[in-house]
C-alpha cells in the first residue's frame, strides 16, 4: 500500500511541480499568471496532436512520436502563452481577466479543434486524442531499497524529464544573468529599468517559459492520468500548481515540498478507498483531497507569503 501511495503520489505531483515552476517563472517576473490551466491544457493539445499524426505515420514500434510529443507540447504552450503576453505586457490589460480568459478560450479552442480535426481528418466524432500508452520502468538498485525505493520503481519517462528540466530551471533563475534581472522586474521595475534591463522582455521571456513548462505538465498528465487528450485534461490541475507555488513562498523547492503533498493526499485517499473495497463513486471525492489540504494550508500559513513586490502591477516606463 506504501508503494503504490508514493509511485500514484509522484505521477501526480511532478507534473504539477513542473507546471508551478513555470507559474514561478512568470510571477517573479512581475506578471500575475493564473492562466497555467490553459496553458497546460493547449500544450498537451499540440503534444497530442502530433503524438496521433506521427503514430499513423509510423506506426507503433517507436518512442520517437512520445518523446516528439513532449517537444511539441512545449512549443505549442510557448505559443499560447503569447496570448497572456499580448494582453498583459504589450497592451497592460489586467493580469487576473488575462489569464481567465486564456484559460476559458483554450478550454473551448482546443475543445473545437479536436472535434474538427477527428471529424475532417480521421472520420471520427470523438473529441479525444487517444495516445499510446506510455512506457513505465524500474531504476536498477535503487528499486530494489525497503519503501524508498517505490520513488525508482514504476517510472514514468516524463518524470526524469521534468527532474531535469526542472534542474535546469532552478539555475537559470538563481545561477545566471537573466534570473536575477527576472527577480529585479518582480521587485521593483523601475528600478530595474533604471540599470539598462529591458523590463518588458524580461517579462515576455517569462511568461513564454511559463507556457513551455505548464504545457510539458499538462502532456504529462494526458499520458498517466487518461492516456488521451480530451476536454477532461482541465481538472483543475493548472489551479494547484499555483497553490503550490504561493505556499511555496516563490520558491523552487519549497514548491516542490508542496506538490508532493498534494500528490501524496490524493494518492493516500485512492489506496484507502481500494483497501476498505469502497465504491468506485467515492474516487470523486478523494480528487478533492488536494483542494482541501490547499484550503488548509493557506488559511494556516497564506499570512508567512512573501510575493514578489511588483507582483501584478502594470508596468508604466513613464511612471517612476
Amino acid at each position: 500500500m506504501i508503494d503504490t501511495i508514493i509511485i500514484d503520489g509522484l505521477t501526480f505531483a511532478l507534473p504539477m511541480f513542473i507546471m508551478a515552476v513555470g507559474g514561478i517563472f512568470s510571477e517573479k517576473s512581475g506578471i500575475t499568471n493564473l492562466a497555467v490551466e490553459g496553458l497546460q491544457g493547449f500544450g498537451a493539445f499540440t503534444g497530442a496532436l502530433v503524438m496521433v499524426i506521427m503514430m499513423n505515420s509510423m506506426g507503433n514500434g517507436t518512442q520517437v512520436p512520445y518523446y516528439m510529443s513532449f517537444v511539441a507540447a512545449a512549443l505549442g504552450g510557448m505559443l499560447y502563452a503569447l496570448v497572456h503576453v499580448i494582453l498583459c505586457v504589450k497592451f497592460n490589460g489586467n493580469q487576473v481577466i488575462s489569464g481567465v480568459v486564456v484559460n476559458i478560450l483554450a478550454m473551448s479552442l482546443t475543445s473545437f479543434l479536436t472535434r474538427r480535426i477527428n471529424a475532417d481528418f480521421f472520420g471520427q466524432t470523438s473529441n479525444k486524442f487517444i495516445l499510446e500508452t506510455s512506457i513505465r520502468f524500474d531504476v536498477p538498485v535503487l528499486s530494489g531499497i525497503p519503501v524508498l525505493g517505490a520513488a525508482f520503481t514504476s517510472v514514468y519517462p516524463f518524470e526524469i524529464l521534468i527532474i531535469v528540466v526542472a534542474i535546469i530551471a532552478w539555475y537559470v533563475m538563481y545561477r545566471t544573468p537573466y534570473g536575477m534581472h527576472l527577480r529585479a522586474c518582480g521587485d521593483n521595475p523601475h528600478a530595474a529599468d533604471a540599470a539598462g534591463i529591458d523590463v518588458k522582455k524580461v517579462r515576455t521571456v517569462a511568461v513564454v517559459l511559463s507556457g513551455g513548462l505548464s504545457a510539458i505538465g499538462g502532456m504529462s498528465y494526458a499520458y498517466s492520468i487518461s492516456a488521451n487528450f480530451s476536454p477532461d485534461i482541465y481538472l483543475g490541475f493548472g489551479y494547484l500548481a499555483i497553490a503550490a507555488l504561493i505556499f511555496g513562498n516563490w520558491s523552487i523547492l519549497p514548491t516542490l515540498g508542496a506538490c508532493l503533498l498534494f500528490g501524496f493526499a490524493r494518492s493516500s485517499g485512492q489506496a484507502i478507498i481500494q483497501k476498505l473495497g469502497m465504491p468506485s463513486t467515492f474516487n470523486d471525492l478523494v480528487r478533492t483531497l488536494p483542494y482541501v489540504v490547499t484550503l488548509l494550508l493557506l488559511v494556516f500559513f497564506s499570512k508567512n507569503n512573501r510575493s514578489p513586490r511588483a507582483l501584478g502591477e502594470i508596468y508604466d516606463k513613464g511612471k517612476r
